[in-house]
């Protein structure tokens, strides 16, 4: 029996629920770097790329790099604009309409975006694994006479649509029998939503990540799934770094400045975790102690190990084939390639540029 680590307290979630919009040192905000900010080492000046980057309020080493400004520090020719996405599905429609450059997502929507006929309109390569998801991302339950999925049979789950989360959700309700469009009702709802309908008797669970996971269960709910759960049942989940195809062949040296900048933040969170938290904290609006337990709850993997071929350096591949043909069962893509054309949009150049 998998053992869950109990990512929320009623400190968390009430520090969650002021929003993103705190700050935690004195002058210190989500929208200016630490005073001290510099780059670990000595900057490129050469590169003046103009990058426009989407981010999601998620604990894992992209917001660290975004918070102590490492590419700014790294790359001062460079114009860094930051664009906040709600989910990995927005990244993608940010893409085709031409907004950002690189931009975090979930495999999910990777995946999607990597099939036909979406493919056609965006062109992107998965360059980074920010983090392998686990207790981050559960289901939780209103009810505590819920002890399992087949207890939520004719409830209402909340979860957003093309997100790793609704993956998840997909593939543990078919695991257990239970037919998604059925046996229960599944319907598209953003985090921010969540709590209303919860509050309001309109759902009787969501699968969904913090900031949201934290309130809910601090509202009374039950974490009874998470994507640790279906990571082992064989259908692992990642938020992940990607970037426009064209953009990453003509800034090569900049790939390669931000591919060091995410696995110094990696190192952070392995081996200063308290660091870490402070960026993550001035980030998501919360307290650094309340950072820590959220760490927990992802894997992080430094640049060599990523390179590798567990994951960007081959299994990930077969990973986004996985999702795809499940994807396709379900009706989410139109399409499946064959291992060969997802791993045509996985890159491993960036991680395997970085030296120890």
């Amino acid at each position: 029996m998998h053992h869950f680590r109990t990512l929320a307290t009623a400190a968390t979630a009430a520090a969650l629920a002021l929003g993103l919009t705190g700050c935690v040192e004195a002058g210190r905000s989500s929208t200016t770097a630490p005073e001290d900010s510099a780059c670990p080492w000595t900057p490129d000046e050469s590169v003046e790329t103009t990058a426009r980057i989407a981010w999601q309020a998620i604990p894992n080493g992209d917001v660290v790099v975004k918070d102590l400004g490492l590419l700014e520090a790294c790359m001062p020719n460079a114009t860094i604009t930051w664009v906040q996405a709600a989910s990995g599905g927005d990244v993608v429609g940010y893409y085709g309409a031409g907004e950002v450059d690189l931009g975090l997502m979930g495999s999910s929507p990777a995946t999607i975006a990597s099939s036909a006929p979406t493919n056609a309109d965006v062109d992107i390569d998965v360059v980074w694994i920010h983090d392998v998801i686990g207790d981050a991302e559960s289901l939780v339950v209103k009810d505590p006479a819920v002890t399992d999925l087949t207890d939520l049979r004719g409830g209402t789950i909340a979860v957003p649509f093309s997100s790793t989360a609704h993956y998840s959700l997909l593939q543990a309700l078919i695991e257990e029998g239970l037919d998604p469009d059925k046996d229960v009702k599944v319907i598209n709802l953003d985090p921010e939503k969540m709590a209303g309908a919860w509050q309001g008797d309109q759902i009787d669970a969501a699968w969904v990540w913090d900031p949201t996971q934290s309130q809910l269960i601090e509202d009374g709910g039950t974490r009874i799934l998470s994507s640790a759960d279906t990571a082992e049942a064989g259908r692992p989940t990642f938020d992940v770094g990607t970037v426009d195809a064209a953009f990453a062949a003509d800034n090569a040296a900049f790939m390669e400045q931000w591919a060091k900048a995410q696995d110094h933040a990696v190192t952070m969170i392995q081996d200063d975790p308290e660091t870490a938290a402070e960026s993550v904290a001035v980030v998501l609006g919360i307290d650094p102690e309340d950072v820590l337990p959220q760490f927990e709850g992802l894997t992080f993997l430094d640049a060599a190990t990523q390179a590798g071929p567990d994951y960007l350096g081959g299994k990930l591949a077969e990973d986004l084939h996985t999702t795809a043909s499940f994807l396709l069962e379900q009706g989410g893509i139109e399409a499946v390639g064959s291992t060969q054309d997802y791993a045509s949009h996985v890159d491993a150049g960036p991680a395997a540029s970085v030296t120890p």
